[in-house]
């Protein structure tokens, strides 16, 4: 883990039991099984990949928020050093104050019967951050302007805002402990694309102003080119590539990356139809494929893929990947999908 370095993920896993069994073991549902990652210091770090690659459930495995089977994670912000994995309880509620989380749904993350005022102090009088209620109300107001709510706001409570206010109201909420590290969970998921671009525009600006590291989890590639520095792909619970975001929309290196890619909507009548479409079952993550686990569905499969796991690699200045045949697919187009 060097100096610059937020987050440092090593070789994770997070994996649940199905049921139970009378005799034999349960299956096991490997939702994340073995990622290393690096998130540095004041970086807008995005996580991209279908619904079920295991996105969601490492952002909750770095904030503790789900229990971590295997693996190690580091936390450095300049002022203290944890192990999330086998942090104590003491410390715990201190990360609990360095480390937030930004729900994806602003209609059901916030409670009808409080005031916006309300939600927004919560963190402040459980992490008992505040002693006064002159000193909460201070950092509320403060908070809730830097988010662009306005002070009559306070009073009222969520069913009277509209999506993109509620979900600044969830902002101030996360924000108003001051912490060094924040999960945005499908932040602007649920919210029409005109108020996608302000939250995304309030989310770069307070990153900037209070030196936050953010990772950013989203399956809509055009919001992370938009809003992202540095960008890794997930599929099945691995990661397949990561990359500065100029590098990764330019020179993608992975089949699946490439397929993600080619489905961006294009203003350009002569791209219609170019999106590259991806055959083959899903497989489950209970039962993961031999090999590489995206070969069921990559056009460029061999056997090699079918027995082999491919070894994570550099190509590039900060480019890796997890491919056997990434240097000669490289400037290769995709073949079209059997009929």
């Amino acid at each position: 883990m060097t100096a610059s370095t937020h987050i440092s993920v090593k070789d994770i896993g997070v994996h649940f039991t199905l049921g139970r069994r009378l005799i034999g073991k349960p299956p096991i549902l490997r939702a994340v099984d073995g990622v290393s990652l690096d998130i540095p210091k004041g970086c807008f770090f995005g996580l991209v990949g279908e619904s079920g690659s295991g996105k969601t459930t490492l952002g909750r495995a770095i904030l503790k928020a789900v229990p971590i089977t295997e693996g190690h994670i580091q936390y450095d912000d300049g002022e203290v050093k944890y192990d999330i994995a086998t942090i104590g309880k003491d410390d715990l509620k201190d990360y609990r104050r360095r480390a937030q989380l930004i729900f994806q749904d602003p209609y059901a993350a916030l409670s009808p019967r409080m005031t916006v005022r309300d939600i927004i102090a919560e963190p402040l009088q459980v992490m008992g951050i505040t002693k006064t209620r002159e000193e909460t109300d201070a950092r509320v107001r403060e908070i809730a302007a830097k988010c662009r709510l306005n002070l009559e706001h306070l009073r009222r409570f969520p069913h009277a805002f509209s999506g993109g206010q509620r979900q600044r109201i969830s902002i101030a909420r996360a924000l108003v402990c001051e912490p060094k590290f924040i999960v945005a969970d499908e932040s602007v998921a649920a919210l029409d694309v005109s108020i996608q671009a302000d939250i995304l525009n309030l989310l770069k600006q307070l990153q900037q102003d209070m030196d936050i590291t953010f990772l950013f989890i989203s399956h809509d590639l055009s919001v992370v080119a938009h809003t992202c520095d540095h960008v890794a792909v997930m599929y099945l619970g691995r990661l397949v590539e990561t990359a500065p975001t100029r590098s990764l929309f330019s020179a993608p290196r992975h089949p699946y990356t490439k397929a993600l890619l080619s489905a961006i909507p294009s203003l350009d009548p002569d791209d219609a139809g170019q999106a590259q479409r991806l055959t083959g079952e899903i497989p489950s993550p209970a039962n993961p494929p031999e090999g590489c686990r995206f070969h069921t569905r990559c056009p460029f499969a061999r056997d090699k893929c079918r027995i082999d796991v491919p070894k994570w690699r550099q190509m590039g200045d900060e480019h890796f990947v997890s491919c056997h045949y990434a240097e000669e697919l490289a400037e290769t187009p995709a073949p079209e999908p059997a009929a």
